[in-house]
């Protein structure tokens, strides 16, 4: 069975078959009404002879019927013009007069039950169609039979009836496919609706949660459908909500125990069991400072109007984490363009996303090499490390929430990379990661520019 992938196509398809095959029973009908129509006026051009013969019947001096036709009806039932013919039969059915050559009557097999009966009668190779009437002339009955050759029917009618189904078809398909053409405007037309609600559907994510179908402008047939996925909608945006302020509140309520824990650790007598315990009482703050920026990063929407110095944002990162970087022997490099770099984002957003990237590249590459923020005129800006890269089945995993190559390394949480790209999703941005030659790996932003 055929499936179509929209309402459109399904229709259109669907429609031809319709136009096709009632183009096919249009022709046949209209074929078939011809031939009835021209059968129906053949038929009562028969009657009207028969009745104009009749009316030249009389009754002679010695009681015998007389016919006396005048010159143009004498030519017109000629053996040589021999297109049409006639009988005159009695009661009895004698024939009295005939004009074919034999003498016979013209429809033998005329029952002589009706007034009027029309009939077809084979004479030899010809087919003779016509009429036959019951005539009382004085005190007798007669039947008066006039018929036509069909090998000689009037031509007009005959070519009419020939080309008709090949001239009607070529005149019903055009008319039906301007039908079709207007039938898919009309159709586009209705479906509008439709393509409006699904770009708006399109729109629907993690941080447009707010957004509904308009239940008001769809057809009523799919309104019920509509009015579902809005209260699903509804539903997921409550479910989102309650998650969102559980990890933000949990997060909350957790920095100050840890702060408290941490200063009552800086006050043990044993210090190198101090150091260990706060280096973990840091590393839980680090997760909890992820997971507010995180929720945070969920709601967040960016002003289409909004601007930032892509530029100025790499080199207050590169500030920024330049002492952590130093500490572990490590250096900070800004290179590319040396003048603004204006993008379509927010500032803080941007900072957070190129300070994830560069705290990553700090933890990942060794001592005495460099980490090196690359800004370009495009928009772009890429952070490179010289560490040990990222194998190319993981390209994808690293930007999961939570995901780590290593659960067990120490201060790890999994969610810098998943806070960039969202970021980088917030604004529109595309984020790629590579290895770098002989070893290293770089992570790349690519931002819209601004005008």
């Amino acid at each position: 069975m055929i499936r179509f992938q929209s309402i459109l196509s399904r229709i259109v398809i669907l429609h031809v078959v319709a136009v096709a095959i009632t183009s096919i029973l249009m022709s046949l009908a209209l074929s078939w009404l011809l031939n009835y129509s021209a059968d129906a006026i053949h038929d009562k051009a028969m009657q009207e002879q028969a009745q104009r013969l009749a009316g030249h019947l009389r009754v002679g001096g010695n009681g015998d019927l007389v016919l006396e036709l005048p010159p143009d009806l004498q030519g017109l039932y000629s053996q040589a013009y021999g297109r049409y013919r006639y009988a005159v039969l009695d009661g009895n059915r004698h024939v009295l007069f005939s004009s074919l050559k034999d003498g016979d009557a013209l429809f033998p097999a005329d029952t002589e039950s009706g007034e009027v009966e029309f009939l077809q009668q084979h004479h030899g190779r010809a087919t003779v169609s016509g009429a036959s009437i019951r005539k009382l002339v004085g005190t007798r009955t007669v039947w008066v039979q006039a018929g036509e050759d069909l090998a000689n029917r009037d031509v007009l009618t005959d070519d009419i009836v020939a080309s008709f189904f090949k001239n009607v078809g070529w005149i019903t398909l055009p008319i039906l496919m301007v039908l079709l053409v207007a039938d898919i405007a009309i159709f586009r037309r209705a479906l509008l609706p439709l393509r409006q609600a699904s770009e708006i559907a399109e729109a629907i994510g993690p941080s447009r949660t707010d957004l509904r179908l308009p239940a008001e402008t769809v057809p009523r047939e799919v309104r019920p459908l509509v009015l579902a996925v809005n209260q699903a909608l509804d539903r997921l945006e409550a479910g989102f909500r309650s998650q969102r302020d559980f990890t933000a509140d949990a997060a909350h309520e957790l920095r100050t125990p840890l702060s408290i824990l941490r200063t009552r650790m800086e006050t043990l007598s044993d210090q190198a069991a101090g150091k260990a315990l706060v280096r973990d009482v840091e590393a839980m703050a680090r997760i909890i400072t992820q997971l507010l920026e995180m929720a945070e990063v969920d709601v967040f929407e960016v002003d289409p109007s909004e601007r930032a110095d892509l530029h100025r944002v790499c080199a207050s990162v590169a500030e920024l984490v330049a002492p952590l970087a130093l500490a572990q022997g490590k250096e900070i490099a800004l290179t590319g363009a040396d003048r603004p770099v204006w993008v379509h984002g927010n500032a803080e957003m941007l900072t957070r996303a190129i300070r994830n990237l560069a705290e990553n590249a700090i933890n990942h590459t060794p001592p005495t090499t460099t980490v090196e923020f690359v800004v370009e005129d495009n928009g772009t800006v890429s952070v490179l490390d010289e560490g040990p890269g990222i194998a190319v089945g993981e390209h994808e995993l690293i930007f999961h929430r939570f995901w780590r190559r290593d659960r067990r390394r120490a201060g790890s949480t999994g969610l810098g990379l998943s806070i960039v790209r969202r970021i980088a999703e917030l604004h529109g941005a595309t984020i790629s990661v590579e290895n770098r030659t002989p070893r290293g790996a770089r992570f790349k932003l690519w931002f819209v520019r601004a005008a």
